[in-house]
């Protein structure tokens, strides 16, 4: 099975195909933005497909990344990979951030607990806890930076994400660490997307409101109907 993989949820815009007969990647892309991925996505998976030696009709499933990530970079892989499984007819499969994190951190610290965490600001953490067998015991959650220490103590739990520097900080000793990054490879992301197989269309997953509110003085009152 050939999957394309798309990441945005990050400053990352990557993609990648993978064969799972194979378990090789064939070809990837991956461009640091920050922003402006909805202006890149598209010339992205052209240049992963190209590397591959693949076109659109011989993909099979398309992977995305969910988040938690940033609001606009979700929807614009969230939406390119649907309309994309909508147009070649093939699932379209969502991963979470945190569980590629963890996948990651398992790989180098087997049969252990992870803990995924990203630094969400406010004083806030997007946390999900795995078990040894990269079960989800907990989240994905907002957590405190003190229930997110207690987690990685009680559970013994490798850490993952950019949120563990401030995980073993807080607690004042060191914790074996997967990467410490907002996204994981690309290629991971295609890897646990073919072991899930086809569900649910992905959908953005948004842990709290956007940052973007109305400013309160370009309100327009609300007009009587009568009127």
């Amino acid at each position: 099975m050939k999957v394309l993989a798309i990441d945005c949820a990050a400053n990352l815009c990557a993609a990648c195909v993978y064969d799972t007969d194979a378990e090789k990647e064939l070809g990837r892309e991956v461009r640091d933005l920050g922003k402006g991925h909805a202006e890149h996505l598209m010339a992205v998976i052209e240049a992963a497909l190209q590397a591959g030696g693949i076109g659109y009709p011989g993909l099979d499933a398309v992977a995305v990344s969910i988040g938690p990530g940033s609001f606009t970079g979700l929807r614009v892989g969230v939406s390119t990979a649907r309309g994309l499984a909508l147009a070649l007819k093939i699932p379209a499969i969502g991963v979470t951030t945190l569980e590629a994190l963890a996948a990651e951190g398992a790989a180098t610290f087997p049969e252990r607990a992870v803990l995924a965490a990203l630094d969400a600001g406010r004083e806030e953490i997007h946390a999900a806890l795995y078990d040894k067998a990269l079960a989800e015991t907990y989240g994905p959650s907002v957590t405190t930076l003190s229930e997110a220490t207690a987690m990685a103590i009680n559970a013994e739990a490798v850490l993952a994400g950019t949120a563990a520097p401030q995980i073993a900080q807080a607690v004042g000793r060191a914790f074996d660490t997967g990467p410490v990054a907002a996204t994981a490879d690309i290629a991971t992301y295609a890897r646990l997307a073919s072991a899930k197989g086809p569900g649910e269309k992905p959908k953005p997953l948004y842990l709290r409101g956007a940052d973007a509110k109305p400013q309160a003085g370009f309100i327009l009152p609300r007009q009587d109907k009568g009127n």
